[in-house]
């Protein structure tokens, strides 16, 4: 597609989605101008009355996004003018389009992260009521996908909880560097002018200003660090999703989600699939693209504002919107989730995973230790062709591999007594779950 030099060099069909914070720190920006008397009363609320206006026109759909505008800076001004006349023109007193857009990106990233601290914290209130409900729901824990040891389903929940917890951390972090407000920058030595930022900060909500106007407008770490969260916590999600798309299937028959989030065939009427959960899984991507994006452009800058910068709104904005519906939607299919505690039960049991157990039991009777794996082999084969758990095999059964074995050992490898056995700190026992419910709960007080 060919394309002239106006239509490569315009953003406007990306930044447009900056058009509410462009018209907010306009207002604050003319509001600082009047108290610093270099503008009248008149001229700033004809400021301020034109940018209501304009955003009015905006949210109506009134407005066409030309490249002709360039950016939404350059689109703001001239629908400003158009409704003011050159008044308009003293919007730009002390300040440069170099500050305006790294102010209006931290305005947006701000409320960005907000919106996905929030969701985030939905989502493990979601992970912490389904915890409270499957502390006794028993199934396989899985190391390199093959059934290892029986956990609970709670356990397994807050195993997702806690790393959803440290990105919820990280996103809290990363809200002091996004929320500092750009000095009176200019172009990136600062105005003639006399000002006050702090009181335009105040009004914005800024906790503060940075302290030199050329890092101000050269600066994106604020949003590279934001970016590599949201990675992160994509990454998070892909797991979970994986294991739901896993449980999800006939091989694994735990779950069931509501028809919502899946699709069926109509080739194949017999499956359902999870393309919300595949989705987000295949999005991760999209957003590690971002960060690799957004770190490229910057590698090679000189100081101060480039006009390859003009690139991070893409990564920005893209990586911030993706994340926010992603998490958001997440919630609502976890939500949605059927759990089939009896499949689940039955995988732990079948699972052979107590056969270690049953080895403890073996070394306490003091078993010769080249003996025990020798049984524990075949106690596992022998109820594997008899399709039974190790703890339905009859004493009998057990016997005939060794006369070391007594009634006492069902107690032994019992599935509820493996998982209670478990006594360290953060296991899987019952009570360590019921500790950490309780820990969770308490620190919201």
């Amino acid at each position: 597609m060919k394309q002239t030099a106006k239509e490569f060099m315009s953003s406007i069909s990306v930044d447009n989605m900056l058009y509410n914070e462009e018209v907010v720190a306009s207002k604050a920006h003319a509001r600082m101008l009047k108290q610093n008397k270099l503008i009248s009363g008149e001229e700033c609320d004809q400021l301020v009355e034109g940018l209501e206006q304009v955003q009015a026109d905006i949210e109506a759909g009134k407005v066409a996004f030309s490249v002709e505008y360039e950016d939404i800076h350059g689109c703001i001004e001239q629908l400003l003018y158009e409704k003011i006349g050159p008044v308009a023109k003293k919007l730009n007193w002390a300040r440069s389009v170099n500050d305006q857009v790294v102010t209006d990106t931290r305005l947006f990233l701000r409320d960005e992260n907000e919106s996905i601290m929030e969701s985030l914290k939905e989502l493990m209130d979601t992970l912490e009521q389904l915890a409270k409900e499957h502390v006794n729901t028993i199934m396989p824990g899985y190391s390199h996908l093959q059934r290892a040891q029986p956990i609970t389903l709670a356990y397994h929940m807050l195993a997702y909880y806690q790393m959803f917890k440290r990105d919820l951390r990280r996103f809290e972090n990363c809200m002091e560097g996004i929320n500092v407000m750009p000095p009176d920058c200019g172009a990136l030595a600062g105005t003639i002018f006399e000002t006050d930022r702090k009181k335009m900060a105040k009004e914005l909500g800024f906790d503060g200003i940075l302290s030199n106007a050329m890092d101000s407008v050269a600066d994106r770490d604020f949003g590279m660090e934001f970016i590599n969260d949201c990675s992160i916590t994509m990454m998070h999600l892909s797991r979970f999703c994986e294991d739901l798309i896993l449980w999800s299937s006939v091989e694994f028959g735990f779950i069931e989600i509501d028809d919502e989030y899946t699709t069926g065939s109509r080739v194949l009427p017999q499956k359902k699939n999870l393309d919300v959960a595949e989705l987000i899984r295949g999005k991760t991507g999209r957003v590690y693209g971002d960060m690799i994006n957004l770190l490229t452009v910057f590698k090679g800058l000189p100081m101060s504002y480039n006009r390859d910068m003009q690139e991070d709104k893409y990564a920005l904005l893209d990586a911030a919107q993706t994340v926010e519906v992603c998490v958001a939607l997440f919630v609502e299919m976890i939500k949605s989730m059927k759990i089939n505690r009896g499949e689940m039960q039955r995988a732990a049991k079948y699972g052979y995973m107590n056969a270690t157990e049953l080895a403890e039991y073996l070394m306490e009777k003091d078993v010769e230790p080249e003996k025990i794996s020798e049984i524990i082999s075949k106690v596992v084969l022998y109820a594997i062709n008899h399709g039974k758990p190790i703890e339905e095999l009859w004493l009998d059964d057990l016997k005939q591999f060794t006369q070391v074995f007594d009634s006492d050992v069902y107690d032994k490898v019992a599935i509820r007594n493996v998982i209670e056995a478990k006594k360290s700190t953060g296991s899987t026992s019952f009570k360590n779950v019921q500790k950490q419910i309780a820990e969770i709960a308490k620190a919201k007080k």
